[in-house]
């Protein structure tokens, strides 16, 4: 249970998230995960990171229990630990692919929508419930997975996209029957180890300059709306209903 890393062939690092049973995670596992992954793209000897997750699903946010248990200090733990987590993904040294299965939800697209690249299972989906949960945030990470309108339509709505859906808009390199993601995953991260080093690290650090939106400020604006919404007592009515039903949030 928690955030381990594995090297399972030269080049290759493989960052997974457990905690079940959903894979909402706490604050600290939230501050864990962006030290497992800074630490893995900072080894000179790793040119690719894979991220993965065990159990049901890839992940389902923030631990909206511990929220409501310990109140607005896990709030803030919890913006800035998700804050720290995605642009750790995003600012890893070398590229990172996301092995996605099952639902990628709320803090799920945050670290999907900035890794460099997505394989996911067939029985993977993807959304924002966040309207539902009594938070805002990682429409910023949507807005690179999905066009603009669908984008706000999902965030809306508290729907889902699945696999084969973001396959079709470009975002999913490969979808693949659910028990092959972990072999499609580590196939694509070899093909990209199999680089010079050096030079992927300059591609990396390349691509992400010419990003048209910057992923840290866009957020962090979000996170803004987040906090208000908790201040205002809007998000403590929701999370109470919500409270009922299960444990994932964003």
């Amino acid at each position: 249970m928690g955030v381990s890393t594995s090297s399972p062939e030269k080049g290759i690092s493989v960052v997974t998230v457990d905690f079940p049973p959903v894979n909402a995670v706490p604050v600290a596992g939230w501050f864990a995960l962006a030290d497992a992954v800074r630490a893995a793209g900072h080894d000179p000897e790793v040119r690719c990171v894979v991220l993965g997750a065990r159990g049901r699903g890839f992940n389902a946010g923030v631990d909206i229990k511990e929220i409501q248990a310990q109140g607005r200090p896990a709030l803030v733990g919890a913006n800035r630990g998700c804050f720290e987590a995605f642009a750790a993904v995003y600012e890893c040294e070398v590229p990172v692919v996301a092995a996605v299965q099952g639902f990628c939800l709320g803090g799920g697209i945050g670290l999907a929508g900035n890794a460099d690249v997505i394989v996911a299972g067939d029985d993977a989906v993807f959304g924002l419930p966040e309207l539902d949960r009594g938070a805002l945030g990682a429409a910023t990470h949507l807005s690179r997975l999905v066009p603009p309108h669908l984008m706000r339509a999902l965030y809306y709505t508290s729907r889902t996209a699945t696999a084969a859906e973001l396959h079709a808009h470009g975002s999913v390199w490969r979808v693949v029957p659910s028990e092959e993601l972990g072999a499609a995953a580590l196939e694509l991260a070899r093909e990209i180890a199999a680089k010079d080093g050096e030079l992927l690290r300059l591609a990396k650090a390349a691509i992400n300059g010419i990003d048209p939106v910057d992923v840290r400020r866009s957020y962090r604006f979000e996170q803004g709306f987040t906090f208000e919404a908790d201040v205002s007592g809007v998000a403590d009515r929701i999370r109470d209903t919500f409270g009922k039903e299960g444990t994932s949030g964003g």
